[in-house]
């Protein structure tokens, strides 16, 4: 549980950078998501799952107890 909720700790950290540092930028490419299609989107989204999975993986070989 406590790998988790660092986890979750460490995802917030990173996701409120952003609106923190650059609040006008984070808002006009907010105002720009709708115009982008759904496919280019979906891409982007699996791209960034597969790059978190792979950080994860090495990660966790890296540090393992074995």
């Amino acid at each position: 549980m406590s790998l988790f909720l660092t986890a979750i700790g460490l995802m917030m950290i990173f996701e409120g950078i952003p609106y923190f540092c650059f609040p006008d930028q984070v808002k006009a490419l907010a105002a720009k998501i709708p115009s982008i299609e759904n496919g280019v989107l979906r891409g982007l989204g699996f791209v960034i799952i597969v790059l978190g999975l792979v950080v994860v993986y090495f990660g966790r070989l890296m540090y393992s107890n074995d």
